[in-house]
């Protein structure tokens, strides 16, 4: 696997290195001690899949409050997404920015997103689907969201008139602090 830092500390791009032959390939898409070495968190006791009908669909943005913030591994496995994440660690020095990472399941690529991150995404294609391995279980007590178009944060979406759950179109501006 190749890790490609992004902007936002702690944030990576993960590429394969498939092995190839006339019947396709092979690839690791995870290794406990490849993460350790690089400072990442190397458990996961919780993987997801959601699946998205149409173009233009959007969810989050979500994070877990503390005591059960999660990392996560995202891929897209079908179809086209874009997945962003935003830096809600107040002491971080790129606290409030966002990165966007194009996930389609030809490009194969992960984006691997530290606790304390909201996270969220919008399919580009009809039928995505996009797969997580998350450091925690979900505790619904704890699930948190910041609006997906929040001036706080400016992100900058593929489709402007997005498909939301009303939770998602719920969450109220973000201000920071913990919760």
């Amino acid at each position: 696997m190749r890790f490609a830092a992004l902007p936002l500390a702690g944030a990576f791009v993960i590429d394969i290195e498939p092995v190839e032959d006339e019947r396709g390939f092979f690839a690791r898409t995870f290794c406990a001690d490849e993460f350790r070495e690089r400072g990442l968190e190397s458990s996961i006791r919780q993987c997801d899949i959601s699946h998205n009908r149409k173009k233009g669909t959007l969810r989050g943005m979500h994070y877990q409050a503390a005591p059960h913030q999660e990392a996560k591994i995202v891929r897209c496995v079908r179809g086209a997404i874009l997945d962003v994440i935003v830096d809600l660690r107040p002491n971080s020095a790129t606290y409030r920015r966002w990165a966007a990472v194009e996930l389609t399941a030809d490009n194969r690529r992960a984006l691997y997103v530290p606790k304390e991150f909201a996270h969220g995404f919008q399919t580009l294609v009809d039928y995505s689907d996009v797969y997580y391995e998350m450091s925690e279980r979900y505790v619904a007590e704890a699930s948190r969201g910041v609006r997906w178009n929040d001036f706080a944060f400016g992100i900058q979406w593929p489709v402007s008139d997005p498909i939301l759950s009303p939770r998602d179109a719920a969450y109220a501006d973000y201000y920071g602090g913990s919760e």
